[in-house]
């Protein structure tokens, strides 16, 4: 049993450190050490239970908590916790002084992370590739309009309300059901991953508590609503998400024309090693979630045959 506990977390230290950059899915790393149902399976009947308290059902909230892993949750739970602690330092300090790379690097995950978003789709169509191409030049010109830089988004803090910690929880928490998007790429959009990065580093208990309930009643609401549209319009959500992703690489361009302009601009410093970063890390996704993609497609066949 220790064994198990204690190999659990270092999987979750796994997911966590995942979790943490944007692009990578700590969903796709579940998949790779085969815990993925069972992750999502505790993860619907947490946010049953936080439904059925929010409606004043205290049975089907204990009902619906009996039915979590705890053994595995807990232990999978702390390691998450304790790669964000322990990383989140590294990569805000990497944040203030390598901007430029920093946004390499996270373009190359996320352009590696449609990639392998485009290979769930069960029934690849021309009406898919439409919904990929509206959202993303959607996203694309509605990011072009709003303001602030590349370097505003992923290396410089600013003062959000505890109202903007709240939303930019129960948003990301929902990625916990998808494993071709990062929760932390969701907060990249919202240009809440700085601010929540640097209240992990400081120990800000209040924002990082507006974050948690955020994420708190985002499992209880969203989680439910992704799951079910999922399992009736699996490729339209995957599609639209797609489309956020490659319309949202706007913001993640590492040469923005203009200290306060969104305006791709052209590569004019660290051109060559940006490059190769950006490559590293797009392979890297690739690969990952090609991985990942062959083992769950093993295991059905495996179910199939029994």
């Amino acid at each position: 049993m220790v064994v198990k506990v204690l190999l659990t977390v270092v999987r979750g230290f796994a997911m966590g450190a995942a979790d943490i950059v944007p692009g990578v899915s700590g969903g796709t790393i579940a998949l790779i050490f085969g815990i993925y149902e069972r992750l999502v399976a505790s993860v619907r009947a947490g946010s049953s239970a936080l439904g059925h308290l929010i409606k004043g059902d205290l049975g089907g909230f204990r009902r619906w908590m009996g039915r979590v892993d705890w053994w595995f949750i807990i232990p999978l739970g702390s390691g998450i916790l304790l790669a964000i602690v322990a990383l989140a330092p590294v990569l805000e300090d990497l944040l203030h002084t390598q901007p430029v790379i920093m946004a390499s690097a996270f373009l190359g995950l996320v352009a590696g992370s449609v990639v392998i978003a485009w290979r769930l789709i069960r029934e690849p169509s021309a009406r898919n590739a439409v919904i990929v191409a509206a959202v993303g030049i959607a996203v694309f010109v509605a990011l072009g309009i709003r303001g602030g830089t590349t370097e505003d988004t992923v290396s410089q803090v600013s003062d959000p309300s505890l109202w903007a910690f709240f939303g930019a929880g129960a948003i990301a928490i929902c990625a916990m059901i998808l494993p071709g998007v990062s929760g932390s790429f969701l907060l990249v959009v919202l240009g809440m991953y700085a601010p929540v990065l640097s209240a992990v580093t400081d120990g800000d208990i209040v924002s990082l508590s507006a974050f948690m309930l955020g994420a708190i009643v985002g499992l209880a609401l969203f989680s439910q609503v992704l799951d079910r549209a999922l399992k009736r319009y699996h490729d339209v959500v995957l599609s639209a998400l797609i489309g956020l992703m490659a319309g949202s690489l706007r913001v993640l361009w590492p040469w923005p024309l203009g200290v306060d302009s969104t305006d791709l601009g052209a590569p004019d410093r660290q051109v060559l090693p940006s490059l190769i970063v950006a490559i590293i890390a797009f392979a890297a996704v690739v690969l990952i979630g090609g991985a990942a993609q062959r083992l769950e497609e093993s295991e059905a066949v495996s179910v199939e045959a029994d």
